[in-house]
C-alpha cells in the first residue's frame, strides 16, 4: 500500500446551522466517513490518506473543534446536531448512500446519523462508542462524568484528564500521561478541551440509541472494539451496544484510537470490513 504522502486532499468548509464545518476529502470512488467527537480531521489524516486509494473519504473537525467554529460557544454539541452536520455534508457532496466509520464520541455521531437519515449510509462501523447509559452502572458514570467536568471548569485541566482516564480505565506511565498533558498548552488546545469537557461530554455520553431503529434500518450496523481495549469503559459499552442490536462485535487492531498508532493494519482491518458487506 502506497504510503499517504501521495495522496491529494482538497480542504473545504460548509456553513451549517450554528457552524462552519471544515472538512477534507480525498480519493475517488465510494465515500467513507471517517469521524470522531472531539477528535477533528487531523486524527484520521494517516488513515484517509491510505484508504484514499479505492475511495472517496471524507474527513471533518466537529463543530466547536479546532477549524469549525460554532457562532455560540456556550451551547452544548450533541449527537443530533453532529449527525445533521454529516447529512449535511453527505448531500453537499450528493454522495451516494455512504459508509461512516465513528470513533468513540464520533461512534455516537454516526449512529444518531443513522436513526434521523438511514438512507444516507449504507454500513456504519460504530468503533468504541462511549453509551455509558446502556450499562446497568450508569448513575454511578453520570456521576463520574459530572466530576471531570466541574474539576475542568474549576480549572483543575490535569486533574479532569486524570479523572477522565481513570473512568475510562485507561491507564498511562506517568510519563506519557506528563507528555499527553503537562506542560504548556496552546491556546486551540485549551480552547478544544475546554469545549469538549464543557459541552460535548456530558451529551455524548447520556445519548441513549433507538436500538429499535437501527435493528430496523436498511444500514449495515456494525460495532467495532479495539483488541487491546478489553475491561476499558468503551469496551464494555460497545458489547451492550451490540448485545441489543444481536449482532457480534467485530475487533480491530490496537485500542480506542488504534487507527491513529497502526494506520496501515487499521485500514486493511476496515478494508476487509467494508467486503464482508
Amino acid at each position: 500500500m502506497n504510503s499517504a504522502s501521495t495522496a491529494t486532499t482538497h480542504a473545504r468548509t460548509l456553513d451549517v446551522p450554528g457552524a462552519r464545518l471544515y472538512y477534507e476529502v480525498r480519493g475517488s470512488g465510494p465515500v467513507v466517513v471517517l469521524v470522531g467527537a472531539p477528535m477533528d480531521a487531523d486524527a484520521f489524516a494517516p488513515a484517509a490518506d491510505l484508504l484514499s486509494a479505492g475511495y472517496t473519504v471524507l474527513t471533518t473537525d466537529p463543530r466547536g473543534i479546532r477549524r469549525s467554529p460554532v457562532a455560540d460557544r456556550d451551547r452544548d454539541s450533541t449527537p443530533e446536531m453532529r449527525a445533521d452536520d454529516l447529512a449535511r455534508l453527505l448531500m453537499h457532496l450528493d454522495a451516494d448512500p455512504a459508509v461512516v466509520f465513528g470513533s468513540s464520541g464520533g461512534a455516537v455521531s454516526a449512529l444518531a446519523l443513522v436513526q434521523a437519515h438511514p438512507a444516507l449510509v449504507h454500513t456504519v462501523i460504530a468503533h468504541e462508542p462511549p453509551l455509558d447509559e446502556l450499562l446497568d452502572d450508569r448513575e454511578h458514570l453520570r456521576v463520574k462524568t459530572d466530576e471531570i467536568i466541574d474539576a475542568h471548569l474549576g480549572g483543575d485541566v490535569v486533574g479532569a484528564w486524570r479523572k477522565f482516564l481513570d473512568l475510562a480505565n485507561i491507564h498511562l506511565p506517568e510519563e506519557v500521561f506528563q507528555q499527553m498533558v503537562g506542560g504548556e498548552r496552546d491556546e486551540q488546545t485549551e480552547a478544544d478541551e475546554y469545549f469538549q469537557h464543557a459541552h460535548m461530554l456530558r451529551p455524548t455520553t447520556r445519548w441513549c440509541p433507538d436500538v429499535a431503529a437501527l435493528r430496523s434500518a436498511s444500514t449495515r450496523v456494525v460495532v467495532g472494539i479495539g483488541e487491546e481495549s478489553g475491561g476499558q469503559l468503551c469496551d464494555r459499552t460497545s458489547r451492550a451496544l451490540a448485545a441489543q442490536l444481536g449482532v457480534e462485535p467485530t475487533l480491530f487492531p490496537g485500542d480506542h484510537i488504534g487507527f491513529a498508532h497502526d494506520p496501515a493494519a487499521f485500514v486493511t482491518r476496515l478494508r476487509a470490513v467494508l467486503r464482508e458487506g
